[in-house]
């Protein structure tokens, strides 16, 4: 047992904290501003073209995120087709604005699918009332729609704050000559061969994250209490509520941009797989597709099917876990929610280490194995679902609960069939982030994969 690596450990990263935090806070506010923006835009707004908002957010969470990283090089970089073919302009994509960048895009479309899942149980008598009394649309969102989706927003920015803190892929692509804090715990593991120092180094971030954790508690709490009055409900029927105006336009421009930078990289992504850049111009190949091995194939498959358990157990076990938290309110239910979070606060890679250390001697040998992968994506992903189910459970009126324990119903009836019912939004969106997570991921699963049963990602990382 030795403190060593502790020692004047605060002192010597103090400027990576610093600098980490400071990336963290970007691209959190960035992600709130789109996400609410989308949000509002697409649940209100009578634009004919908003139905494909939607299927886009869903589609552009399922790029890893170092593929996306080199799309935005591609566009945006020192010979991007953006910036130099067709601005003319020579930019260094490099640094802490790309990270910014890359990390808000990658989080957008997650945060406004929950936060729209939130708008949707929304009191529409509410906005109805409002309407009825002459509020306008600005009025409107100001005083009801936000207070009343403000536990949508307050997770979906833990979650960016979170998962910007831990991200160490994107970084390591486009964060040039800027140290962040998770890579530079990566690379003294990779680079040096220090894990005890690279393990005091991941300590680090779970200062910030546990004082970001405190925040989201607490007003959590005061929604909870708001939620406890009765006075949310959801009600059946369309609001007469229309986006008009500057509001309607401002948003509008927000989305649409969201969605053409999106729909720019993935042309992106599906261009570069069949063309060459010949130093002047990029020409037309098929190489690509027939350096495709059949072998490779059985990854892809292997990813799916890893996705759709873990997708079906971490949204069933992280909705069973919102609900304990958030309704029955045990003793020492704030440490369970702060023990499930964790998995989300710490970098990826050693929480793919973690499970070598924890399973390779007895009485669990999973090292090597399909179960450890599995297992570490279900757990990886449990924040988001118990976070999700938070947000919704509320903006649901324990009332339903509660006249039906007073009518005699085991409780494990009126989990199964109001509680689940009422959370299949929360269920769809942790379910589809599960599931395009565990396509996409590399860091968690990087130590634990056994080379004859690579995935995906994986091949496509190493190649």
């Amino acid at each position: 047992f030795t403190l060593i690596e502790y020692k004047n450990l605060f002192q010597k990263n103090q400027k990576l904290i610093t600098d980490s935090v400071m990336v963290s806070s970007l691209t959190t506010i960035i992600t709130i501003i789109f996400s609410t923006s989308i949000a509002i835009y697409e649940r209100y707004s009578h634009n004919k073209l908003k139905k494909f908002i939607l299927p886009i957010l869903f589609l552009t969470m399922i790029s890893p995120p170092f593929v996306s990283s080199l799309a935005y090089i591609n566009l945006f970089g020192r010979r991007g087709l953006i910036t130099h073919k067709l601005l003319h302009l020579t930019i260094d994509p490099y640094g802490w604005h790309g990270i910014v960048m890359m990390q808000a895009l990658s989080e957008i479309s997650l945060s406004a699918i929950l936060i729209i899942g939130v708008l949707q149980g929304i009191d529409k008598n509410l906005i109805n009332a409002s309407r009825d009394l002459g509020a306008s649309p600005y009025e409107t969102i100001k005083r009801v729609v936000l207070p009343s989706a403000k536990s949508g927003i307050i997770v979906a920015g833990f979650i960016a704050f979170v998962k910007s803190l831990a991200d160490f892929g994107t970084p390591i692509i486009i964060g040039g000559n800027f140290k962040f804090l998770a890579t530079e715990s990566y690379l003294t593991v990779i680079g040096r061969s220090n894990l005890p120092k690279a393990s005091a180094m991941s300590v680090l971030i779970l200062v910030p994250a546990m004082l970001v954790f405190a925040f989201y508690r607490y007003h959590m709490k005061d929604l909870q209490l708001f939620t406890n009055t009765g006075s949310k409900t959801f009600e059946s029927g369309e609001t007469g509520f229309e986006l008009k105006g500057p509001l309607n336009t401002f948003l509008g421009i927000l989305t649409w941009f969201f969605i053409i930078v999106m729909i720019l990289q993935y042309v992106t992504i599906f261009g570069s797989a069949i063309t060459y850049y010949n130093g002047k111009n990029y020409v037309f190949t098929l190489k690509h597709i027939k350096l495709m091995r059949y072998g490779k194939w059985g990854s892809f498959f292997r990813s799916i099917r890893y996705s759709l358990i873990a997708g079906i157990s971490t949204s069933f076990i992280g909705l069973l876990l919102s609900y304990y938290i958030e309704r029955r309110r045990f003793i020492g239910s704030k440490i369970i929610d702060f023990i499930a979070t964790l998995p989300y606060i710490i970098p990826g890679t050693f929480f793919g280490i973690g499970y070598i250390l924890a399973f390779n001697n007895r009485p669990l040998i999973l090292t090597g194995t399909e179960i450890i992968v599995i297992l570490n994506c279900i757990f990886r992903q449990i924040p988001i679902a118990s976070k999700a189910g938070s947000a919704v459970l509320t903006n649901m009126n324990p009332e339903i609960e509660n006249a039906a324990k007073d009518l005699g119903v085991p409780k494990i009836f009126v989990i199964k069939d109001i509680i689940l019912p009422l959370l299949k939004p929360a269920f769809l969106i942790s379910f589809i982030n599960t599931f395009t997570t565990t396509m996409t991921t590399v860091g968690a699963i990087i130590f634990i994969i056994s080379p004859g049963a690579k995935v995906a990602t994986v091949e496509m990382f190493n190649t």
